[in-house]
């Protein structure tokens, strides 16, 4: 059945949400209760061009979903990010240092930076806090370890595995929850939730509304839900080729520890013939392969 809203998790739903001018109170609401722990208030943002190039033809370009700079100065990444990727986290501080470059003066300059945030919306798990089923929400800075207090506060790597925010409806207690319930849950809803009356979500199931969409837009969702349900494909195919691949592993190392049981089980019976013929122990490690303390232990025991 198709869904009657957007799948945030796609490119052009994300984007359509949170990437438009027309639409940047959507993402403003989100930001403010993703910062309410630093009593940060947004009243206004920009969007800046998502392509930053290197100053050479050498330098690699990145690329952001979203990226935007505050009225006081401040640097702001957003990424909805599917699936895991090789060197996602590397990925993240090489992008994170754009917006740092992108501070830099001519001229005379005391190297003073605004602060610099870099938020993922993921749809996969870490593999290192898989097991902490409560743990989603990561805030990184640069600490001193030894002191364990924060050594620099103006680079900040935020990141919501989504996949582990499973509150239902009824058990919603804050607005921020409200937007990450939202946000994975969006193209199974049939109609707005009781608890999401607010006016920001009112808005939001208003943009995310298909059948409100023009024939471009129309297209253009499809093709990004497209790439979306690719992307599931590969990912399903890679995790059911590795499980099959560890199932024949299992069962060749299975038999191959049979056979060398078996095998070792021979050579004892035909250790235990020798001694009781009174064979030399050297002959009877040439014939059986056992060790001088192997054949021993028989004697013994």
């Amino acid at each position: 059945m198709e869904s009657k809203y957007i799948n945030t998790f796609t490119d052009f739903g994300f984007k359509r949400i949170f990437g438009t001018e027309v639409n940047k109170d959507l993402l403003i609401d989100f930001l403010n209760q993703l910062f309410l722990k630093e009593e940060k208030t947004i009243t206004n943002l920009t969007y800046l061009t998502s392509e930053q190039l290197g100053e050479g033809f050498i330098d690699r370009s990145a690329i952001f979903d979203l990226y935007c700079e505050l009225e006081d100065g401040e640097r702001i990444i957003v990424e909805m990010q599917m699936a895991k990727q090789d060197y996602f986290k590397d990925r993240s501080i090489f992008y994170s240092t754009f917006p740092i470059r992108d501070q830099a003066k001519k001229g005379k300059w005391n190297f003073k930076l605004a602060k610099v945030y870099t938020i993922g919306l993921l749809g996969f798990i870490f593999d290192e806090h898989k097991n902490d089923k409560d743990y989603f929400h990561h805030e990184i800075k640069l600490m001193d370890i030894k002191k364990k207090e924060v050594f620099y506060d103006k680079l900040s790597y935020i990141y919501l595995e989504l996949p582990k925010f499973t509150k239902k409806e009824d058990q919603l207690e804050t607005k921020f929850e409200k937007w990450l319930y939202v946000l994975r849950n969006l193209h199974e809803f049939e109609n707005r939730p009781q608890k999401l009356q607010e006016r920001i979500f009112k808005k939001l199931f208003e943009v995310a509304k298909i059948a409100a969409f023009s024939k471009k837009e129309q297209d253009a969702y499809q093709d990004s839900l497209k790439v979306l349900r690719d992307l599931h494909n590969v990912v399903d195919c890679a995790r059911n080729e590795g499980e099959a691949k560890g199932i024949i592993k299992g069962r060749a190392e299975g038999l191959a520890e049979g056979l060398a049981e078996g095998k070792k089980n021979n050579s004892y019976s035909i250790a235990r013939k020798c001694l009781a013929k009174k064979m030399t122990l050297n002959d009877i490690i040439d014939l059986t392969g056992l060790s001088k303390e192997e054949i021993l232990n028989i004697t013994f025991s």
